[in-house]
């Protein structure tokens, strides 16, 4: 196996613990690696022992990975910002946006989203923790974009992304993520059937799947540290 693999494996292991913890199915959490900066052969390398589903963040760079990958059985997630002049690479090349904050990016989606390929799946991404710098949109504007979103053709809305500040301990983390639940659990009670909770990254992700995450975006924890910038 290779060192990837066997990262893989050992996150695979630390999600499926966090889940009997939490008493939930081991099978109820998506494991989404995000492979920001790293090579083709690493992502091919991770692909080869199994994961099917992979983050982005920046557009260029990932539609250049998608364009030389190109598998079938790959989902592509686009987890960084969108920017109203990458909307339609954005479109026409991943499988899911999951840092929809503004209703003039969702139109701009569902405009340049091709007719022959599914609706593009979308997060709603939430600034549940009041971080400054963050991106996502502030909770007490969340239920009338999301119900805006609903209403787009060409798109399919599924849930809720957060990526809230470090938490100095577990109960703080799940305190935070929890924020993110109640929200969705919101939308839900007015009808919405949403499904997933995209919270949990490699430091935090035992706290986030005992507050109800369906995928985690682990990084560092499956490819190694980042390469640093040239």
């Amino acid at each position: 196996m290779t060192m990837i693999a066997d990262n893989l494996q050992a996150v695979h292991a630390r999600v499926a613990a966090a889940c009997v913890a939490a008493s939930r199915p081991v099978n109820s959490v998506t494991l989404l690696a995000v492979s920001k900066t790293f090579s083709i052969q690493a992502i091919e390398e991770a692909i080869a022992a199994g994961q099917h589903c992979l983050g982005e963040n920046y557009i260029q760079e990932a539609v250049e990975k998608i364009r030389v990958l190109g598998h079938a059985t790959v989902q592509w997630h686009c987890i960084g910002p969108v920017q109203s002049n990458k909307t339609r690479l954005v479109a026409e090349h991943f499988d899911w946006v999951q840092s929809v904050d503004r209703l003039k990016i969702a139109q701009r989606l569902s405009d340049q989203r091709p007719a022959h390929l599914p609706p593009l799946q979308i997060c709603i991404q939430v600034n549940t923790d009041g971080g400054a710098n963050k991106a996502g949109i502030a909770p007490a504007e969340l239920v009338a974009l999301a119900h805006a979103v609903a209403q787009l053709p060409r798109l399919k809305l599924r849930g809720l992304m957060t990526i809230p500040e470090p938490a100095s301990d577990f109960a703080a983390a799940t305190a935070v993520h929890m924020r993110a639940r109640q929200l969705l659990n919101r939308l839900n009670a007015e009808g919405m059937a949403l499904d997933t909770l995209s919270m949990g990254m490699s430091a935090d992700l035992e706290a986030a799947i005992h507050a109800g995450s369906t995928m985690v975006r682990v990084g560092t924890a499956i490819f190694g540290g980042r390469p640093r910038p040239v």
